[in-house]
């Protein structure tokens, strides 16, 4: 499966197949009608206490991304995750955060890209 991260705001490109928001909350002073997106699928991001916890500090990332990986291994991540591995052609996780190297969408494009990996 070929998965890449972009941010929301970024416009379609050839290649990105199908493009789902990955977001918990909807991206702040972005009108949905503005949003170029095929889905949005909450229930694949992190929760509302660890999104709190990681607050975007780089420095508490590979924690971060170890508690957000146990997260996707119970309902209803495993559900929306399942919805993910099931899209066919290219995906592109959008994701409102400015540093999407060290974001949740990354985490999820490797777990997505790592067979066996939930």
């Amino acid at each position: 499966m070929t998965v890449q991260v972009k941010r929301v705001r970024e416009a379609r490109a050839d290649g990105d197949g199908t493009r789902v928001l990955v977001d918990r909350l909807w991206p702040r002073g972005l009108a949905k009608t503005d949003a170029d997106h095929d889905q949005w699928l909450r229930d694949v991001a992190p929760s509302g206490e660890l999104r709190k916890w990681f607050s975007h500090d780089p420095a508490k990332y590979d924690e971060f991304a170890r508690r957000y990986r146990a997260e996707l291994e119970v309902e209803p991540a495993v559900s929306a995750l399942t919805s993910l591995r099931d899209t066919a052609g290219p995906l592109t996780l959008l994701t409102a955060t400015k540093d999407v190297d060290h974001s949740h969408a990354r985490v999820l494009a490797e777990v997505l890209s790592t067979a066996g990996s939930t």
